[in-house]
């Protein structure tokens, strides 16, 4: 019974310690998924990720076929190979937050179209209502108009 528990512990996946500049370089990507200003774009068949913010005038491209991440901003651009785990990390982050603000929009847009099927709704509702009481004004002045006609029996 031991030594299955010792087994265990040795397939039991240890949680991924990144290092020093991972730490940073995630936490800078991170920050910048934040900020709704930074365009999130991609080419997944391709497998490249790009995140640009032009008012921090930085930008991210991440080549998850390679591992590498190159950092760009007004007076630098450094590229550097990762470990295949902290790339997937990232990228992870990089799709939540695309999926995310997809959604927004997709909620968006549906709430918009929601709202203009109401007004039309209503609108034709209006409509509706306008026109039967202009036929009860006409069936009304016609039956006034039948009412004061005299019949003539020459």
């Amino acid at each position: 019974m031991l030594r299955y528990l010792r087994m265990l512990k040795i397939f039991k996946k240890k949680p991924k310690v990144y290092s020093k500049i991972e730490n940073h370089i995630f936490g800078i990507i991170t920050e910048l998924l934040k900020v709704p200003s930074t365009d999130i774009n991609c080419d997944e068949l391709g497998g490249k990720y790009y995140l640009s913010n032009e008012e921090q005038h930085f930008k991210v491209t991440i080549l998850g076929n390679d591992n590498v991440i190159r950092l760009t901003n007004t007076r630098d651009s450094v590229a550097e190979k990762y470990d295949k785990i902290f790339v997937e990390d990232v990228l992870k982050a990089v799709k939540e937050e695309k999926h995310r603000r997809m959604e927004l929009v997709y909620d968006s847009i549906t709430n918009s179209i929601e709202k203009m099927a109401e007004r039309l709704h209503n609108t034709l509702i209006e409509s509706n209502e306008q026109t039967e009481q202009e036929n009860q004004i006409v069936r009304r002045l016609e039956t006034k108009e039948s009412k004061n006609k005299k019949v003539n029996l020459n």
